[in-house]
């Protein structure tokens, strides 16, 4: 089969290399399926430089969500097993794990599900408990993790900030839904969110970034507010000043999503179930701003770590052959 393979840590575009390897074969609780779309995320940028969390051996395939086919023909959403990962024509998964596709969604938009709207709804339900009424401020609303969060905060009735980077991508924002969108490279963000809640801040903030973006959110946090850390996109990790949140009555919580998977797998599927219902009557439908055929992947890749991206990007291995997506 064909797949991306990653020999030395680097940028993506430069240590991703396309190759002809042997099928992999699935272990014991694994299952081999073909990868009908794989949306690119940003640990697969952080994983191919060496600086993701989990590490895995080298050489591997990137690629950590999909949505596959089994060998009866289901199309299904899974997290592939590393090193054997999405952007290939086939990838291991652990079969305990597998997940029913949407029928509302076609491939890349089912893949586009997974891991950054089951991200928003733990971050904003689990954890925040986010209610109707409140405000949510989103950073990074127009990409893949804020846009999923966004559509989940009005979905849930909330009044929606998000904050962006550029005019583009304050036009995807509006289109999402947001109420207010603010673009921190024409606008003072700090200013703004006071300006649109009257000097009362958001409740909940949702924060995929780090660095300057977690400072702002310090600044624009209401009293008894929630910032939900989920990720650090700039490269920067923020050290809070505790004495801040005592003084202000606002918490941080930290999500790792991931470890839903080991410690309430359970919970994994009630989300997915929760998801699945929302993306049937039209209450969210993941942005997928590109898909491109499996021979792109590593140019593509490149572009999310450069964050010149919005929505995902979904490899499709059919296009490579002339099928549509």
């Amino acid at each position: 089969m064909q797949a991306w393979q990653v020999h030395e840590n680097g940028e993506p575009g430069e240590v991703m290399r396309l190759a002809d390897i042997e099928t992999p074969t699935p272990g014991d609780g694994q299952v081999l399926l073909k990868v009908r779309a794989a949306n690119i995320n940003f640990p697969d940028v952080l994983m191919c430089r060496g600086h993701y969390q989990v590490r895995p051996p080298l050489p591997f395939t990137p690629g950590v969500e999909i949505c596959g086919e089994t060998e009866d023909g289901r199309r299904v959403l899974a997290n592939p097993a590393l090193p054997y990962g999405g952007f290939a024509e086939y990838a291991v998964v652990d079969a305990a794990a597998l997940l029913p596709a949407p029928d509302s969604l076609d491939d890349a938009e089912a893949a586009a599900l997974h891991i950054g709207y089951q991200t928003g709804w733990f971050g904003l339900h689990r954890r925040a408990h986010l209610e109707a009424g409140e405000t949510l401020l989103v950073h990074a609303a127009a990409g893949g993790v804020g846009s999923a969060a966004v559509q989940l905060g009005k979905a849930a009735g909330a009044k929606v900030i998000g904050v962006v980077g550029g005019a583009d991508k304050a036009a995807v924002a509006r289109e999402l839904g947001c109420d207010v969108v603010i673009d921190r490279r024409a606008e003072d963000v700090v200013a703004a969110v006071k300006e649109a809640t009257g000097g009362r801040g958001a409740d909940v903030i949702y924060d995929p970034v780090g660095g300057d973006a977690y400072t702002q959110s310090t600044k624009v946090v209401a009293f008894e507010g929630r910032i939900v850390v989920v990720g650090f996109a700039s490269g920067t990790i923020p050290s809070p000043g505790l004495n801040h949140a005592l003084v202000k009555n606002y918490s941080i919580q930290g999500l790792h999503w991931g470890l839903y998977n080991t410690k309430n797998p359970k919970l994994v599927r009630h989300c997915h179930e929760q998801l699945t219902e929302l993306a049937a009557r039209g209450a969210i439908k993941p942005l997928v701003s590109e898909r491109v055929s499996l021979a792109e992947a590593a140019a593509a890749v490149q572009r999310v770590g450069d964050g010149v991206t919005t929505g995902r990007v979904a490899v499709v291995p059919a296009l490579s052959k002339g099928a549509t997506a």
